[in-house]
């Protein structure tokens, strides 16, 4: 693996390399908690720690700020250049995603994309929500167990951003296929996975287009028809531009949420207490999802890269370092939250304390509002319907890169 070059600092400052902060290593936990490691070292009272690829951040208060420093920007292709990857079908769509942009063009995007995710937009989706999701449950409820990745978590997801697309419902199952591979493009062993990453990123672009057409010639109420005729200020989004927002938003919007859907039953299923009480205090089902985010997020670090020398903490992070700044363990702060690694739906945060887990700044998360919904409509059927949830065997996880799950999770109840 190539790492950034950043060793070019003029500052008096001692840099990051020199000044003996902990070693950390990405893979250094267990499957359950691949973040134990650097919750102990936050536990010690550490700020920063070194990584193989740079500078990790752990506190609240540095990740929440340095979230909004234009001193930093987002990681574009540098996760790809760091592993030998600069060009290809993936190193072009990477520099066309939102996520990966930054800028007027960036602005100019989100700006226009953004309607489609209002509290009011996704309230219009809550009756699908709610059927899907109690379809589902009325499958394996009778049963007293289940496998929740394939019976719950895998589906749900997919079958709401699809219908909000505008994605036809005998198609839905080849999105899961697709967002499952292209997501590994976020991880450390790309170039071991870069064939058939593109062969994925080809599929879906000739669905998508396929689909862009045909809403061309006979638009729909669906997302992807408003996208096709939105103007803003005189501006459309090009061809180009809504082929790969579109293809952002159902890769994106299926695999985080079904995740920490997989991550909040396994949390309660190992919380016997509250989930029993989410079943007598339905009202308590916002505060659940926050909480459960908080307790285990199903991403975990958000990547920058510096845009000039920052001093924190009496180091120097120079320019062109990659900067992890690592939500889901600053979501654990003790010098923010009492009890952080409780799990506590009825926990009453401070003012000011926001989840990190959506990121913060031009960056924060278009589908937040989405994804909560998303969880509080499920949370809220299944936990008066698995009654006495508990695991019904070990799970089993996912990488802990890019977006982190269960790949199995076993579950059983009382009928």
């Amino acid at each position: 693996m190539t790492v950034l070059d950043t060793r070019h600092s003029t500052s008096t400052v001692p840099n990051y390399w020199e000044a003996g902060l902990p070693a950390l290593e990405p893979l250094g936990g267990s499957p359950a908690e691949p973040d134990g490691p650097v919750r102990a070292l936050l536990a010690e009272g550490a700020r920063l720690a070194q990584t193989p690829f740079g500078v990790a951040v752990l506190r609240y208060e540095d990740v929440s700020r340095l979230l909004r420093d234009p001193r930093l920007r987002g990681p574009g292709d540098d996760i790809l250049t760091m592993q030998g990857i600069t060009d290809g079908r993936l190193f072009r769509r990477n520099q066309e995603i939102l996520l990966f942009m930054d800028g007027e063009d960036h602005r100019r995007l989100r700006r226009l994309v953004s309607k489609a995710f209002t509290p009011k937009a996704v309230d219009r989706l809550g009756p699908v929500m709610r059927d899907t999701f109690a379809e589902q449950l009325g499958q394996v409820v009778p049963h007293g167990r289940c496998e929740a990745v394939a019976d719950l978590c895998e589906s749900y997801p997919i079958h709401i951003i699809c219908a909000l697309v505008g994605v036809p419902s005998n198609d839905w199952p080849l999105f899961s296929r697709w967002a499952d591979i292209i997501l590994q493009s976020l991880s450390l062993d790309v170039a071991s996975k870069l064939g058939t990453i593109e062969q994925a990123i080809e599929e879906i672009d000739e669905y998508v287009s396929g689909l862009i057409a045909e809403r061309r010639r006979d638009p729909g109420e669906d997302l992807l028809s408003e996208l096709i005729a939105v103007e803003e200020e005189g501006q459309r989004l090009t061809s180009s531009e809504l082929l790969a927002v579109t293809n952002m938003m159902l890769v994106a919007g299926t695999d985080t949420t079904r995740n920490q859907l997989g991550l909040a039953l396994f949390a309660f299923a190992t919380h016997a207490d509250q989930w029993k009480l989410l079943g007598e205090r339905p009202e308590l089902t916002a505060a659940a999802v926050e909480e459960t985010i908080r307790f285990s997020a199903a991403t975990g670090g958000l990547p920058r890269v510096t845009l000039e020398d920052i001093e924190l903490h009496g180091v120097t992070i120079p320019a062109g370092t990659f900067v992890t700044l690592l939500s889901g363990v600053a979501n654990h702060d003790p010098t923010i939250l009492e009890r952080p690694d409780e799990l506590d739906i009825t926990r009453e945060v401070p003012a000011g304390f926001n989840l990190l887990t959506f990121g913060g700044g031009p960056h924060y998360c278009l589908g937040a509002n989405l994804a909560r919904a998303e969880l509080q409509e499920a949370l809220r059927l299944a936990a008066p319907a698995l009654r006495d949830l508990a695991l019904d065997g070990e799970p089993e996880w996912r990488e802990p890169f890019g977006i982190w799950g269960p790949r199995r999770l076993p579950l059983r109840w009382s009928t």
